[in-house]
């Protein structure tokens, strides 16, 4: 049973910067968590590319080492490097899905249609940033800047600024206020405004 410990501790250890980098990223995306084999699957393909990160900074650093030397290179820092690898790992990979800097270049080349984003939700809310009316359930419209977003059409809540709600045909404005919370299940749909045209003299 010890030997079965060691090896648990040993494989986790092993495993821990796959589970670090997937944990930056849904931490940092908008992307659901998915299902705890997923999830491993996903560790386990992080950590094989953050040990091959790993080998070449290791690399480096002893080519390094002999120009000038801070110290012998041991399990510790192999543990410390990858621990710091793996967190950068997963913001820059975070930072691609959120600007969709990936996929964006896969459409261009006529690879794919999708966008990085978990959704088409979310996709027209990042890709569209501007005003927009949202028209409720119970007839009233909100129009106003949506400062914050829910990430998917079936829960969560708008954050909207700078407010105009009309009820009746009759306009309230809001603008008074710091802003106002919206659940989505009250929305009926969301109208996107245009930007307005760029005059040129």
């Amino acid at each position: 049973m010890p030997e079965l410990s060691k090896d648990v501790v040993a494989l986790l250890q092993y495993l821990m910067p796959g589970f670090l980098v997937a944990w930056v990223y849904f931490g940092v995306t908008s992307h659901a968590k998915p299902s705890q084999f997923e999830r491993v699957v996903q560790a386990l393909i992080y950590t094989v590319v953050v040990q091959c990160l790993l080998a070449v900074e290791r690399a480096s650093a002893l080519a390094l080492g002999n120009a000038f030397t801070l110290g012998p290179w041991s399990p510790t820092s192999d543990l410390f490097a990858s621990l710091l690898t793996a967190l950068f790992l997963g913001l820059v990979i975070a930072t691609i899905t959120n600007h969709d800097m990936l996929f964006r270049r896969l459409r261009k080349l006529r690879f794919t249609s999708r966008t990085g984003h978990p959704g088409e939700w979310f996709a027209t809310f990042s890709g569209y940033p501007r005003y927009l009316v949202l028209q409720l359930k119970d007839g009233s419209r909100i129009f106003g800047w949506p400062k914050t977003w829910p990430s998917s059409a079936e829960k969560g809540h708008f954050f909207i600024t700078s407010a105009i709600r009309t009820v009746q045909g009759q306009e309230q404005d809001l603008a008074h206020l710091e802003g106002i919370l919206i659940n989505v299940s009250d929305v009926s749909f969301a109208e996107f405004t245009k930007p307005p045209e760029v005059q040129y003299d």
